[in-house]
């Protein structure tokens, strides 16, 4: 069985729209991630040790196709270029992804995202993609999140969790750390 975990920047009110203000991102407050906070390279020590663990990523419609614009040529992101990509979408058709960014799979429905849990592999870690993360989590599907929370409030945006009514869900504490600029390092397992 394959983990599936949830990485991204958040806002202390939990916020994870637009945190770095490019193509496709439209919070009056883009970029947030990289504003008004000095630069610890140790807070980002993440993204290095979650690539040591990437075997796919995963993503929903809108945050495939503001990354495909970006990351098959950046040079920050060549490690990601020739892994396994699952975009989970109703409407992207196959003719509109992106030719030389690896193998890409669309997945059409959560029970989609299920089976595909249940095959053989590493951990599928899905980037951006808020909505996508919300009804994945509701679902039960997600088995981890690397969180790396921001000392901003942005008041308004896009919320990694649902506000619905549901059971509770308890999560592990795996990992934290504190950095020198006030970002903090939260890595939770959800508790089956």
């Amino acid at each position: 069985m394959r983990d599936l975990v949830y990485t991204g920047f958040m806002s202390l009110d939990g916020v994870v729209d637009s945190p770095g203000g490019g193509p496709g991102e439209e919070h009056r407050s883009g970029g947030w991630v990289f504003k008004d906070l000095e630069f610890v390279p140790e807070a980002w020590s993440i993204k290095g040790e979650e690539l040591a663990e990437t075997t796919a990523l995963m993503f929903g419609r809108r945050s495939y196709e503001s990354f495909a614009s970006v990351w098959p040529t950046s040079e920050d992101h060549a490690a990601y270029k020739e892994l396994p990509k699952y975009v989970v979408s109703t409407t992207l058709s196959d003719d509109a992804l992106v030719g030389g960014w690896g193998p890409t799979t669309i997945l059409r429905s959560t029970d989609d995202v299920a089976a595909l849990k249940q095959e053989e592999g590493g951990a599928i870690f899905i980037h951006g993609s808020a909505e996508l993360a919300r009804r994945l989590s509701d679902a039960g599907l997600i088995d981890r999140y690397h969180l790396l929370v921001f000392p901003v409030l942005l008041g308004a945006g896009k919320s990694l969790f649902s506000r619905e009514d549901r059971e509770k869900q308890m999560l592990t504490l795996r990992d934290t750390e504190v950095y020198a600029n006030g970002i903090t390092k939260l890595i939770y397992d959800v508790t089956r």
